[in-house]
């Protein structure tokens, strides 16, 4: 690389002018694509050769890397950045050439070469990630114009980004292909993957390649290579192509294969869509497949709570070596005769002596000079406004401001002589000026914090001018709005023709500078808060004296300002100094530098200034429009003061200027960096050197030791060096120590970087109004390595991290503010702003606007990097751009970046100049407000601290592993028992409680006979619809003649035999019950049937036609309706229609008796089976034999006291569990009344259920959890309009929530919390507990004590362990119980792998032994091996002969210190979650509703949210309630929180439209479903992320 690099560098100045512009006009041609590369080296070499030192047998050819030109942040619309020069059709536009398209000449080759060699790097490493997937309708792009030159964000805090960029980025367009090769790439070879995804099966049949380059660094994103195959696809046998990233691009109906149209024809064969999800999820494990970097440990100590995995130092860590540093001294502040008494006799002096002198020459926005302010106007409008002030505002008995009063000056920043005159008008009526920026909306992203500074100052009166003032926000009555977090403000107008004169004895009053405060300067802190420093007028005299001696100013010089004049180096040089020396002032305004960017050389040009002051945005962009000045002369400045020169990356903004300007005679000794801070004003200048001196040295430093805060000369991996310029030398009359940044202010040693900390008469003062505050920066004494003092001058914090080098000279490194901390090393954010900046950012990012932060996720701090995309960049592009950045930084800082966003273009908020504002980004990034357009989060990468995996220990079942794992001896065993189902024994009380048959019946069938016999017209069912009104009600008699009827067309029509299964297909109501009991009657055993939904058959009738195969029915009961929907032609569509059983429907059946009913001879026979779809996506059916349902009728009848006089309501789904026993069974049986209400009807009606209890005064009611949440969620705002309306609910004494899961706390309680404004009792609201093997454990009766709730330990819990805290508590869970255990039922806990009994306050499986378990599994071949397991199970150690039956949830049991009705101490069973449910993730246990209470918890916009694995990858799956817009706002806050409260990484994140996640009738999450459909691809989501 040397010969070529060497002809680059040389000196091209002294190369005649008719070359170089030959040369110029060569680069041009190669980067308009109209010359090959080759050609471009022959040409150049053949015009360089005369001027070259001789280099023998050195050939000039090009290295291994295809050099390709990049434009660096365009100032105009251009061209993209052509792609590798192999395209052989010229380009025929020519028009546009005023960018600097050839980088060469400025580049920063140090980072440029860093960054491609650290892709190049990865080429080895073959890393394939998987590109998002994004629906197209969801992010619109916002319109921007791009085609302004500089923007708003080349300036303030930000504009390091803009011209870092043209320094750093010839970058990576030279070593990466365009997208078209590298996609044609991915598909030369079976068992390569393109860089996105794209992976290419076998049998596919090959594709020509394209002719390639030669030399050519392979696209970066490199193709992954698993075992020379492609990577296996889990959703089907055969391997599938999935298509590259560019198909999102599509909308959803398209053909998604037009992207790979290379084939001959032009189309692909046989690609099927649905793979894309799973081969993606293939290709993330792939890639996680890398060991991370530093090695988790081995074994995970069960008993240690310590969360985070602490890493080992290491041993290779640089450590600092040198000596203790001893403080700098500046030079002398030399005395000089006609130095002025205060800066205000300066200005009266000029003014009265030089009256016609320039001040200050005013530029307009097209670059022209608008007026010219000379000595005497400045000096007699000062006074003006001095005398106004004072005298014209208020009274003579009551001013409105006194001296030493604080006042806002707000003056937009193109018109710096209306500010001038308002800071000396200040200064001469010693009022404190505050100059502040204009804020132009009430939201302003800065105002708040502006109105911090306002209040922390006591600011009440604003300066302004007419033409701000009118520009103002106003409220609708013409007032100026009053702006967020601002205190009431009054404004004064201090254009000319509104000042007074003041009358001839009138002098102001001009004191000796002494240590009032002068002015207080605006400064932000890196967490966004705006604060005033205070600047004495004595400091303020002697930085003036400081810096004109320094910079040697002479009177009468002119000076080029390009700065902001209210605050910093532009206000200390621009306004104070000059005006000290008599100097001319040319302001440039910001807004002329948009339009113009040459404009500040062509004013040092017109008026051969002596001085300029800049930063290097400024540099970069007079560079860019350099072209349009031939004749522009700069060998006038004697000192070009560049004024963020401190910032690491300004040497390349520097080098870059001179190569191109020296030409037009700037000299390169007059560059001058300086470093300064808001605290301490200017800490350190390079003085103006004499012409051929040498120029300083430049420090190469190792970045892997500045991560350590200590100073290593680079010498071994030039990849990872920082170059660094000085910055000058200490101030005169200062003192400089280094210190370290955090704890006591340590002095450091000589190699090792700290803070820079200045004692000196020129700095600020304090923080005005904030003492606290104050103490810890402007008073700090350093202290040596023994912690003593070094001396009792106190010392003052600058804000920037530095060394002092070889003779004295300063350096500065960084700022504290862009400090980031990980893992105990810190980087820079403006270092890693520079390397994304170098990674060929043209095509992505806008305008070089880029924000780097640091957010804290578990338990340290993790790198966010946020850019603006540009309108026109491709999806493809972005996400290359976004990987390629991981890869540098990765590379070059060692450090993996947590997230990585892209917003649209204009969309991040800007500091007053149109920097980023860096601290409202970070807010939010955390609220999610932030709206990217495409984000990529890496924590597998970044984050290492996490726990070990737990090892499980292996299952041994034996007298030791009883005695040690089980059961501690002396402990109580955990089991919990209900009351005795005792048999009554007195005759005469069972006559006198008409219940003996029911006592002797053991069959529901009797009950029902018996009951229409003694008491026909006792109403047992009342039906109601969505108004509320009976449309329907059964007495007894009527039940029974009904079922009779059923009962006679079974055996008409049926052809049945005894014990066939019956199909009951009906909506929720009475015909159900008639039709179960006419089953019963006819000795057929019912089954049950959700109704398929008429809107939804597809989705529907399977479920349904399953049921019918899997119970081998003999023939269907339904309705007239539902038999036309099953025989219709859109059920013809999902299921064979022609397949179906009898139908008989059951609406107009003649009045016809059976010959006989039915009894079974015994009572273990069946009665009916339980179908039932469990949350893991298992249909299953139960036995339930008629002793069953009788003693489950009887238990429930005990708990509840349910007898004829009681009135229930239930709201419920009648088709199984719990819910079907309430509806259809136990009414018969215990003879009280059941209003009915579908729970269907409450989605037309809210209110009918709770109105139904208010109107009928109903004590007990059932529901299931969809209805309260619907209650909750519908009614919680309307508690005040049911309350007039007569609506109370003090008659409830329990509400009962039927389900088969953990009790949801929070919602229950909600429920009780909104409602109890109508009366609703606190302690009425309770669960049941029922599983598939019995169907109910647990209801909370009348008998008693009130649930108990418990805090357990989440960490505990993923370890099978219960450990009780406090509320409160960090990681706690509320549990509570799942009510009271029904008579008859006995509860006992169990380790599920060894079958022993296990302690109280013990995690567990949840076994139970009852009369009324279900009799087994309803299976199609019995396998008996299963049900056994479920049904008849024992212990392994304990009690042998008890059969338990196995529920398949974890809980334990707790003994509370409240009484049961026995008089017992009660015990209470809690129900932590499905065992078949449970996340096996690193060892640990977890459950999903813990995480997705967490994921529902992060952001208002996520409806519901569902988790499940893949392999060893979580996914989590939230439902996008707000716009589209926000869906990847989600991302990384779904990412902190399971980080952060749960350990656990999070590896697919997929955002889908509410309603997307299936939900059962009992408001379970189907969460298998889910995860079929997202491996199926069916999910349509709105976004899919997958975690690096």
């Amino acid at each position: 690389m040397l010969p070529v690099m060497a002809d680059r560098a040389m000196d091209l100045s002294g190369v005649p002018k008719e070359v170089r512009d030959q040369l110029a006009e060569l680069d041009l041609e190669l980067s308009e694509g109209d010359i090959t590369q080759k050609g471009y080296e022959k040409k150049r070499s053949r015009l360089l050769t005369p001027y070259i030192p001789h280099i023998t047998s050195v050939e000039l050819s090009l290295p291994d890397v295809q050099l390709t030109p990049g434009h660096s942040a365009e100032p105009s619309p251009s061209p993209e950045a052509p792609g590798p020069s192999t395209s052989s059709a010229p380009r025929s536009h020519r028009g546009h050439r005023s960018g600097g398209t050839r980088d060469d000449r400025y580049r920063s080759d140090i980072h440029t070469e860093l960054v491609q060699a650290a892709l190049a790097k990865h080429k080895e490493e073959k890393m394939g990630l998987p590109m998002p997937t994004k629906r197209r309708s969801a992010f619109v792009q916002s319109p921007v114009e791009n085609c302004t030159p500089p923007d708003t964000s080349s300036a303030s805090e930000d504009e390091g980004s803009l011209r870092r960029q043209a320094a750093l980025s010839v970058a990576l367009a030279q070593s990466l292909q365009s997208p078209d090769y590298w996609i044609n790439r991915s598909l030369q070879g079976s068992s390569t993957s393109s860089s996105a995804s794209s992976t290419l099966s076998h049998g596919e049949p090959k594709i020509q390649p394209l002719p390639q380059p030669s030399t050519a660094i392979v696209d970066v994103l490199a193709h992954l290579r698993i075992e020379n195959s492609v990577p296996p696809d889990v959703t089907s046998s055969s391997s599938r192509l999935d298509l590259p990233p560019a198909v999102k691009g599509m909308s959803r109906g398209q053909s998604r294969c037009s992207m790979l149209d290379n084939t001959a024809d032009g189309k692909r064969k046989g690609v099927p869509v649905n793979s894309r999800v799973s081969t993606k999820i293939q290709q993330l494990l792939n890639t996680l497949k890398r060991p991370k970097r530093p090695p988790l440990s081995e074994f995970f100590l069960d008993d240690s709570e310590e969360i985070v995995e602490v890493q080992q130092p290491d041993p290779n860590t640089p450590k600092p070596e040198g000596r203790q540093i001893i403080p700098v001294k500046g030079e002398p502040l030399g005395v000089v005769s006609n130095w002025p008494p205060a800066l205000q006799a300066s200005l009266a002096r000029w003014g009265a002596t030089q009256a016609k002198s320039p001040a200050l020459s005013v530029l307009d926005i097209t670059g022209k000079p608008l007026y010219t302010l000379t000595y005497g106007k400045l000096w007699s409008r000062s006074l003006k406004l001095a005398y106004t002030l004072l005298n014209k505002l208020g009274t003579k008995a009551e001013p409105v401001l006194k001296p030493g009063d604080r006042v806002a000056l707000v003056y937009p920043n193109s018109d710096p002589g209306m500010l001038w005159v308002a800071f000396y008008g200040c200064l001469l009526a010693e009022v404190i000026p505050v100059p502040i920026e204009v804020p132009l909306s009430r939201q302003d992203s800065g105002s708040q914090q502006i109105g911090f500074l306002l209040g922390s100052c006591g600011v009440g009166l604003a300066l302004t001018s007419e033409v701000c003032l009118k520009g103002l926000p106003k409220t609708p009555n013409g007032e100026i709005m009053q702006f967020k977090g601002w205190p009431r403000m009054k404004w004064v107008v201090t254009d000319t023709k509104y000042l007074t004169k003041p009358s001839k004895d009138w002098q102001p009053h001009i004191p000796t500078a002494n240590t009032d405060t002068a002015y207080i300067e605006y400064k932000a802190t890196k967490e966004g808060t705006v604060m005033g420093v205070a600047v004495s007028k004595i400091s303020m005299l002697t930085h003036c004296q400081a810096l004109t001696q320094a910079c040697n100013y002479c009177e009468g010089e002119t000076l080029v300002n390009v700065l902001d004049c209210k605050k910093d180096m532009g206000l200390w040089h621009g306004v104070l100094t000059s005006v000290m020396n008599r100097i001319h002032t040319i302001s440039v305004p910001y807004a002329v530098m948009k339009a113009c960017p040459m404009s500040w050389v062509q004013r040092v040009h017109i008026h051969k200034a002596r001085v300029a002051l800049v930063k290097c945005r400024d540099l970069h962009w007079a560079m860019m429009a350099h072209r349009e000045q031939k004749d522009t002369n700069l060998s006038s400045i004697r000192m070009l003061i560049v004024a963020d020169g401190a910032n690491p990356w300004s040497v390349s903004s520097c080098d870059a200027f001179l190569n191109v300007f020296q030409a037009h005679g700037l000299k390169p000794e007059v560059i001058c960096p300086c470093a300064s801070s808001a605290e301490a004003l200017t800490v350190a200048i390079r003085r103006p050197g004499a012409r051929g001196a040498p120029l300083p040295a430049r420090a190469i430093l190792s970045m892997a030791g500045l991560s350590h805060s200590v100073i290593r000369v680079n010498t071994e991996d030039k990849n990872s060096a920082l170059t660094v310029q000085d910055v000058g030398h200490v101030m005169p009359g200062a003192l400089m120590c280094i210190v370290k940044p955090d704890g006591p202010p340590q002095l450091c040693k000589t190699d090792e970087i700290g803070e820079i900390v200045l004692n000196s008469r020129a700095g600020g003062t304090m923080y005005y109004g904030l003492p606290g505050v104050t103490k810890n920066t402007f008073e700090v004494i350093p202290v040596n390595q023994a912690g003593a003092p070094i001396g009792e001058i106190a010392f003052t914090r600058t804000g920037l991290l530095g060394f002092v080098g070889p003779g004295s000279l300063v350096f500065v490194v960084g700022k504290i503010e862009g400090l980031l901390s990980v893992s105990g090393r810190r980087h820079n954010a403006d270092d890693l702003v520079a390397t994304a900046l170098a990674v060929e950012p043209v095509k992505t990012v806008y305008r070089g606007r880029i924000a780097v932060f640091s957010v804290t996720a578990f338990y340290d701090e993790r790198i966010v990097v946020v850019a603006e995309q540009r309108p026109d960049a491709s999806e493809e592009d972005s996400f290359q751009w976004m990987s390629r950045v991981l890869q540098a930084i990765d590379s070059i800082h060692q450090v993996g970046l947590y997230c990585l966003a892209l917003v649209p273009a204009n969309t991040l908020p800007k500091t007053p100049l149109g920097g980023i504002h860096i601290c409202e980004t970070k807010q939010n990034f955390l609220d999610g407000n932030l709206h990217p357009c495409n984000i990529l989060l890496c924590p597998h990468t970044c984050v290492t601290n996490l726990p070990k995996p737990r090892q499980k220990q292996p299952v041994g079942v034996g007298p030791a592993s009883i005695m040690v794992g089980n059961l501690v001896a002396g402990k109580r065993m955990a089991q919990a028992v209900g009351r005795e189902l005792g048999v009554v024994e007195d005759q005469d009380l069972i006559r006198k409680l008409n219940m003996w048959p029911i006592v002797m019946h053991q069959f529901l069938s009797e009950a029902l006979q018996w009951r229409a016999q003694t008491d026909p017209d006792h109403v047992l069912y009342v039906l109601l619809n969505a108004k509320g009104v009976a449309v329907c009600t059964s007495t007894c008699l009527q039940l029974h003649k009904r079922a009779e009827k059923i009962t006679a067309a079974l055996m008409e029509k049926g052809g049945l035999n005894t014990g066939d299964n019956v199909v009951l297909l009906y909506p929720p109501g009475i015909d159900l019950i008639a039709a179960f009991y006419g089953c019963l009657y006819a000795g057929v055993v019912p089954v049950t049937v959700r109704p398929p939904h008429p809107q939804n058959l597809t989705a529907t009738l399977p479920t349904v036609r399953m049921i019918i195969d899997v119970s081998k029915a003999a023939c269907i009961l339904t309705t007239q309706p539902l038999m036309r929907i099953l025989k219709s032609r859109e059920a013809a569509a999902s299921v064979n229609i022609k397949t179906w059983p009898t139908i008989i429907d059951t609406d107009d059946l003649p009045r016809k008796r059976p010959p006989q009913i039915y009894k079974p001879p015994t009572a273990e026979m069946l009665a009916y089976l339980d179908f039932s779809v469990s949350t893991t996506g298992m249909l299953t059916g139960v036995k339930m034999s008629h002793a069953a349902v009788s003693t489950l009728c009887r238990s429930i009848k005990l708990q509840c006291e349910l007898y004829s006089s009681r009135q229930i309501a239930i709201c419920l789904d009648p088709y199984c569990g719990l819910g079907f026993v309430l509806w259809c069974l136990s009414s018969v049986y215990s003879g009280h009344q059941s209003i009915l209400i579908p729970p269907l009807e409450l989605e037309s009606s809210l209110p009918v259920w709770l109105s139904t209890l208010s109107q009928y005064k109903i004590r007990d009611t059932f529901c299931s959890y969809s209805v309260m949440e619907l209650c909750t969620k519908g009614l919680g705002t309307q508690t005040e309009m049911l309350k007039a309306r007569g609506l109370n609910l003090s008659c409830v004494r329990s509400c009962v929530v039927i389900a088969e899961e953990r009790p949801r706390l929070l919602l229950t309680q909600s429920f009780s919390k909104l409602f109890k404004d109508l009366g609703l009792s606190p302690r009425a609201v309770s669960t049941a507990f029922g599983s598939r093997v019995n169907l109910a454990l647990c209801m909370q009766g009348t008998a008693g004590p009130d649930p108990s709730t418990v805090y357990v330990d989440m960490k505990s819990l993923r370890h099978d362990r219960v450990r009780l805290v406090e509320r409160g508590a960090p990681q706690s869970l509320p549990l509570m119980e799942s009510g009271t255990i029904l008579p008859g039922v006995r509860v006992i806990i169990v380790n599920p792998e060894t079958r022993g009994p296990l302690g109280d306050s013990h995690l567990g499986e949840i076994w139970v032994s009852s009369t009324h378990s279900a009799s087994g599994y309803y299976t199609i071949y019995g396998e008996e091996s299963l049900q056994a397991d479920h049904f008849n199970t024992t212990l392994s150690f304990g009690e042998p002969q008890t059969l338990w039956a196995r529920t398949g949830y974890l809980g334990f049991v707790k003994r509370t210190e409240l009484l049961d009705s026995t008089g017992d101490l009660h015990d209470a069973l809690f129900v932590v979650g499905s065992l078949d449910e449970t996340l096996e993730l690193r060892g640990l246990r977890y459950h999903p509703i813990d995480i997705e209470t967490s994921v529902s918890r992060t952001h208002r916009s996520i409806a519901e949210s569902a988790v499940f694995t893949w392999t060893n990858l979580l996914v989590v799956v939230a439902e996008l309630s707000g716009s589209e817009q926000e869906a990847l706002d989600l991302v990384p806050l779904v990412t902190n929180v399971v980080l952060e409260e749960h350990h656990l990484i999070v590896g697919v994140v997929v955002i889908v439209d509410p309603g997307v996640i299936p939900i059962n009738s009992r408001g379970e999450k189907q969460r298998m479903h889910l995860r079929d459909s997202f491996l199926a691809d069916q999910l349509d989501p709105i976004y899919v992320a997958y975690n690096m």
